[in-house]
């Protein structure tokens, strides 16, 4: 990689994700976000990425990790959890960064309860990929990487 390569990308999962393994295996894959990370960073590689990962349970935490973002990432994926669907501040912070970002969710929010089709960060990030569990993330990456002008 050369100093002008754009290949970093922040991983930022928000409200409940530190206790990902207690919530419903159905939805979230039953595994703890140690697991997810892991297997995202192995994808982050193959795509040539260098991924940086946040969580946070405080929505300040959050949006202040966004307006840090573009001294730290070249672009961002990103799971608030139920900010996505509420989280103005975070939604303000997201288009303050100005960096390319992808919105995922493990469970397909598109045919879950009404207020989770709503979504905050619409018209701000390039994707939406819902209901693909882990496989989501892989996407979002290659999303990303084609965006940062990374080749694999």
């Amino acid at each position: 990689m050369t100093a002008a390569t754009r290949n970093r990308v922040a991983v930022m999962h928000g409200v409940n994700f530190d206790v990902l393994e207690r919530r419903d295996a159905g939805l979230y894959g039953g595994r703890p976000l140690s697991a997810l990370e892991h297997q995202i960073e192995g994808w982050a590689r193959a795509a040539r990425l260098e991924p940086i990962f946040f969580q946070t349970n405080h929505e300040g935490s959050f949006v202040e990790y966004l307006h840090r973002l573009p001294d730290i990432a070249d672009g961002s994926v990103i799971n608030a959890g139920a900010w996505t669907h509420y989280s103005r501040a975070i939604a303000d912070a997201l288009g303050v960064a100005g960096l390319p970002a992808v919105e995922v969710h493990l469970s397909d929010v598109e045919s879950r309860e009404d207020w989770r089709k709503v979504s905050v960060f619409d018209g701000l990030v390039v994707r939406k990929i819902s209901g693909k569990g882990a496989e989501g993330y892989r996407e979002a990456l290659e999303v990303l990487a084609r965006e940062l002008g990374v080749s694999a």
